[in-house]
């Protein structure tokens, strides 16, 4: 077939027209002719007789492109009608086969008292119906081991029919268990979605009136730093006047009473103000240590006195001591 249509291509180049290639041609038109008068073919049925015979024909002067796919067409058709004449030659020899066995089955059933005319009517309603079963499990005959053989079929079929049908119960319930806890967490996901909305606009509005009251109060802030700048502005222009008036008379006394000197400035006075951190905690120890010492009188020999006296006082109370233990273990011996 896909020979044929390679060479029913009209895009291929054409050979050359040749008398044998006419009259192949015009004979494969005259036997489409004698097909259709005899009334065999569908042009028969158009038309019909020798009139279609003379239409079938060439011109005086065909060109050799249609010369050659009307030879294609015409090899294609034969190979066809050789492979057609052959499955009926074989399809006419299984119905001959098939007759001659009812045939014989038909004699063989007519002997033993079977025949369909001689069955009662239960009998012959049994056969139509084995016959039926036959013809719809597609078996040649009617015995029990063919019945065998398509019963074992059909269970085996069963079989693998209820173990998809299984299959495809356990998927769905699978997949309807999925889905149910993809509707029971996309409920759960809008809940929080909702929460998180009411939240968000809540907190905005917290927001917003936090904001509101601090714009409030910045904006008081303000004006109150904007009036302090200005009276800071007007302060700073008196103290310019005053420095410019009073200090050149005035300023050079002061600081030189205090020790003001013109290398002292802020670096040295941050200087010197670390130097005093740094001195007083050197101190401290010392300071801490002669603090202990002010309960001391401040003459030697009264010292030596207070001394004395502090060391009778202990010896008194080691004295004491001993006479309580003494007494508590007399007590427990007793």
């Amino acid at each position: 077939m896909d020979h044929a249509a390679e060479h029913l291509d009209p895009t291929a180049p054409a050979p050359a027209s040749s008398s044998a290639a006419v009259a192949e041609v015009n004979a494969w038109l005259a036997s489409l002719s004698a097909e259709a008068g005899s009334g065999g073919g569908p042009v028969g049925r158009c038309g019909g007789g020798g009139g279609a015979a003379a239409e079938l024909s060439l011109g005086p002067d065909p060109t050799p492109r249609g010369v050659a796919y009307l030879r294609a067409l015409a090899a294609a058709s034969q190979a066809r009608s050789r492979a057609a004449g052959i499955a009926a030659a074989g399809l006419r020899a299984q119905a001959s086969e098939y007759r001659a066995e009812a045939a014989r089955l038909r004699e063989t059933l007519e002997r033993s008292g079977l025949a369909r005319d001689a069955l009662p009517p239960p009998a012959a309603a049994a056969a139509r119906a084995v016959a039926a079963v036959a013809n719809l499990l597609a078996i040649r005959d009617t015995e029990m081991s063919s019945f065998v053989v398509v019963s074992a079929d059909l269970s085996l079929r069963r079989a693998e029919v209820e173990e998809k049908r299984d299959k495809v119960h356990k998927e769905s319930k699978a997949l309807l268990d999925y889905t149910r806890k993809a509707i029971n967490k996309l409920t759960e996901l809008k809940k929080m979605l909702e929460k998180f909305k009411n939240d968000v606009e809540k907190q905005q509005g917290e927001q917003m009136t936090d904001w509101q009251t601090k714009l409030v109060m910045m904006d008081s802030k303000e004006r109150q730093y904007i009036l302090q700048v200005s009276n800071y502005k007007v302060t700073s222009m008196f103290y310019d006047s005053y420095v410019e008036t009073i200090c050149p008379f005035v300023g050079h006394a002061m600081l030189n009473r205090v020790g003001y000197t013109p290398e002292i400035n802020h670096g040295v006075l941050m200087e010197m103000a670390e130097h005093k951190k740094d001195l007083e905690r050197k101190t401290k120890p010392i300071a801490d240590t002669l603090r202990s010492y002010q309960d001391l009188p401040p003459d030697k020999a009264l010292a030596a006195l207070a001394i004395e006296d502090k060391k009778r006082q202990y010896a008194a109370a080691e004295k004491y001591l001993e006479d309580v233990l003494q007494s508590a273990l007399t007590t427990t011996g007793l």
